[in-house]
């Protein structure tokens, strides 16, 4: 049986200290908790070097977690040794005699398998051995890893409901895609970038295509819609782009679909941002996604993607939204105003001429769909800024005076090209800067 070290258990009983330890003073990143149903804890993973710490917070009074707190304190509760086999695994150590708390293994976090030896057969230590979830089952569930791809850049592509005031938010997906990583981090050297973004053997790395859902008395909105499915097989295979999970199963998951929009909102026109505003129906006529809605874009947007050039040519497809026009839906505006009741929209330039951000406002409250000022978590320090932004200074200028506002005032920001953080808030402590994932 060869195993390695996956994770240090700690029950914690008090988890805003525990962060401000962790997170705050050791500068380490904690990742999105996730619920452990069965086991009635909540986990947050720390990644460190190859290995994880895990915070483990009971979700019920009578949980195991709960009562090892309750009778010996907080402190770490097991080492996690990885497997290949665990059923072999099991089937080895109870032929030597060793104790056993399950004698099958059972469902932990990240879908893996587990189970447990008993203390009194480590010296007083409890192990978990976990076998890591089948991929089997993750194509069912519409995603397989890549074989460079640890759990840390295991994307959760569910639905993310949340209130804000008035007004319903909910982060769906359009599937993942990849792109050149260097491109992504512009002037920044790789190995400053690839600690926080791997890439695969092709140097490109894994992102999300987030588009936001907005409710309210007005009406239903999405903020983009995603790369769609209507490119080319060999651009699909430069882009990386994986459709087994895409917009139509996030919206059906949210009990929506196509025909429950009233209004689509473009921040530009890249592809990845609107190829989902139109569909290539099968006699090859292409023909707006949301047939009822009307599509808001910003005139000056209008005329740059209408109008590409040598530089941007690649990433504006008229197909994405010409048909639009024709179609009659599309509803220009030329300034900075507010679309919807909370929902404003302000310039920032830079990536491209007219690029903008979202703010969504209400109760007192702001949420901004960044787009491509911040599209991952990775890009929240002022200079990491995208290769691709066709004016780079426009681009670090607004930058830093929204981050600033933005720690300031406690907006919650919501990132649509990060693979598994969906909204987070930006912190700064000591000088040193860092997101706080809340989805």
């Amino acid at each position: 049986m060869k195993a390695i070290l996956d994770h240090i258990g700690i029950a914690v009983q008090d988890l805003d200290k525990a962060l401000a330890f962790y997170r705050d003073a050791l500068g380490l990143h904690v990742e999105a908790p996730e619920e452990v149903a069965s086991q009635r804890v909540r986990a947050h993973f720390i990644p460190v070097g190859e290995s994880n710490l895990e915070l483990l917070e009971a979700t019920a009074f009578d949980s195991a977690i709960a009562k090892y707190v309750e009778k010996r304190g907080p402190g770490i509760h097991h080492i996690t040794l990885r497997v290949d086999d665990i059923r072999a695994a099991l089937t080895q150590l109870k032929g030597r005699g060793v104790r056993l708390v399950d004698e099958e293994p059972r469902t932990g976090a990240e879908g893996a398998l587990v189970a447990f030896i008993h203390p009194s057969a480590a010296h007083g230590v409890l192990v978990e051995l976990k076998q890591r979830s089948s991929l089997p089952q993750r194509e069912q569930e519409g995603f397989r890893l890549q074989p460079e791809e640890t759990r840390s850049t295991r994307p959760d592509l569910r639905p993310k409901r949340f209130p804000l005031g008035d007004l319903r938010l909910t982060s769906v997906n359009d599937g993942l895609f990849r792109l050149d990583g260097g491109a992504m981090f512009g002037v920044v050297p790789r190995p400053l970038w690839e600690k926080k973004a791997p890439p695969d053997e092709r140097n490109r790395i894994l992102l999300g295509m987030r588009p936001l859902v907005v409710e309210a008395g007005w009406g239903r909105m999405i903020i983009d819609c995603g790369a769609g499915d209507k490119m080319d097989a060999r651009s699909a295979d430069i882009y990386g782009l994986d459709r087994r999970r895409h917009l139509d199963h996030a919206l059906s998951d949210a009990g929506l679909s196509a025909d429950s929009f009233d209004y689509v909102l473009a921040t530009h026109l890249h592809f990845d941002h609107f190829g989902g505003a139109t569909r290539r129906e099968a006699d090859g006529v292409v023909k707006p996604r949301f047939p009822r809605a009307t599509y808001f874009i910003r005139r000056a947007e209008w005329e740059d993607a209408t109008h590409p050039h040598e530089r941007n040519r690649a990433s504006y497809l008229q197909d994405d939204f010409v048909p639009l026009d024709k179609a009659g839906v599309i509803g220009f505006y030329a300034a900075d105003q507010e679309i919807q009741p909370g929902v404003r929209v302000v310039r920032t330039g830079g990536h491209t001429g007219q690029h903008q951000i979202v703010y969504l406002e209400s109760g007192g409250k702001t949420a901004v769909f960044t787009a491509d000022l911040i599209p991952t978590t990775a890009h929240v320090q002022d200079p990491w800024i995208m290769g691709y932004d066709l004016f780079p200074m426009e681009t670090l200028a607004f930058k830093k005076r929204f981050i600033r506002d933005a720690i300031d005032r406690e907006y919650l920001i919501l990132f649509e090209h990060d693979p598994y953080v969906a909204a987070g808030y930006i912190r700064e402590e000591d000088g040193k800067r860092f997101v706080e994932p809340v989805l």
